[in-house]
């Protein structure tokens, strides 16, 4: 197919996690071997579902469906298939599945779009042996199938004016449903906001600037010049009611919230309440450093 063709469909993402492991205990030849089968059996279950494999990228699939029903049922024979799979010496493969169906570019045999890249971000939240996906797919999925499934969590996406409600496809047998479906309680997203003061400049975070980065590159949303500081040190985002820090650095960022002792994270996240402070790959110093305060809404 070589010209652009807009259409409604599903694509899907399936990332095999585990492999690292499996390198590292079985080397690599024996390690390839047994990904590139695990990687068939992904593929027999999207063809089954009348699916069409786009690419593969590593030890990801990328494929597309024509209806959201032919991707649940896919994603689920995917989980059962390698759920079924004896371990490889101490390691036991899984599967991080994401999928959304909407309007999508196909051309020249591949697919883009933001339906493509709400796919991959589904793929990003699941975890091995889960299946996650849009609560607009949801909506295009009989009732019937609507009932194997639960709403968990609405997250602000980059470029999304709204949270995307992320749901959990339940793929286990009858006995594990009837304990994990039922009517899910959610509570409706609270809006909030939070106030960022740095070097005597104020950010606000709300509903419509739902995220931020910090950092010493000079793309960051606040630039920070403390030599301790990584070019990408960590990243504010909104979820749900809540905002929530995550560090990227190397050093380390420093919290203190008003009346608490300081914390420091590494290739963590926590979420920021009341009224704080935080420094950049070191203790707070006081006056004079690249800190930033806060204060949430």
């Amino acid at each position: 197919m070589n010209s652009a063709q807009p259409t409604t469909i599903a694509v899907m993402f399936a990332d095999v996690s585990g492999s690292t492991r499996l390198y590292e205990q079985l080397g690599d030849a024996e390690a390839l071997r047994i990904i590139n089968g695990c990687l068939d059996q992904l593929r027999a279950a999207i063809v089954k579902s009348r699916g069409r494999v786009i690419k593969t990228i590593g030890d990801e699939i990328m494929a597309s469906f024509d209806t959201a029903e032919s991707a649940m049922m896919a994603a689920c024979e995917i989980q059962q298939r390698v759920d079924g799979l004896p371990p490889f010496g101490e390691v036991k493969l899984a599967v991080r599945v994401g999928f959304h169906y909407g309007p999508a570019i196909l051309e020249n045999n591949d697919v883009f779009g933001d339906t493509v890249n709400l796919a991959a971000r589904m793929a990003g939240v699941a975890k091995g042996q889960q299946i996650m996906t849009t609560g607009e797919t949801m909506q295009a999925l009989p009732a019937l199938l609507r009932q194997s499934a639960r709403e968990i969590d609405a997250l602000a996406i980059k470029g999304k004016e709204l949270d995307v409600h992320v749901w959990e496809v339940l793929w286990q047998d009858d006995a594990d449903l009837t304990m994990k479906t039922g009517t899910p309680t959610v509570a409706a997203p609270t809006v909030v906001a939070l106030t960022l003061r740095h070097a005597n400049q104020s950010y606000r975070l709300d509903e419509q600037a739902s995220s931020i980065s910090l950092g010493r590159d000079a793309s960051s949303g606040i630039v920070i010049r403390d030599p301790s500081a990584s070019r990408t040190h960590c990243k504010i985002e909104r979820r749900r009611d809540k905002f929530v820090l995550a560090d990227q650095s190397t050093n380390g960022t420093f919290i203190s919230f008003d009346g608490e002792p300081e914390i420091c994270l590494k290739r963590e996240e926590l979420m920021l309440r009341g009224r704080g402070r935080f420094t950049f790959g070191h203790p707070d110093r006081g006056a004079g450093d690249e800190g930033v305060d806060f204060v949430a809404d």
